[in-house]
């Protein structure tokens, strides 16, 4: 039996929300391991003199738990 534990991340990118969702992903993995499903939760941007200069995704990802006993 296995058990995935879940949490939130949050990717950001000058460029795209899918680079935004791609970084927090890449970075997770350099935590994490056996890293299984990403749901995307929500799509927010920052926007400075009228102009998009940060787009973010904040991702549920899970992962294979491994308890310590």
């Amino acid at each position: 039996m296995s058990v995935y534990k879940v949490i939130r991340i949050i990717g950001s990118s000058p460029t795209s929300w899918e680079e935004a969702a791609q970084n927090a992903v890449a970075e997770a993995c350099k935590h994490l391991r056996d890293l299984r499903i990403g749901e995307v939760e929500q799509l927010d941007l920052r926007v400075e003199d009228g102009k998009v200069v940060e787009y973010r995704t904040r991702i549920h990802v899970s992962f294979r738990y491994e308890g310590t006993g």
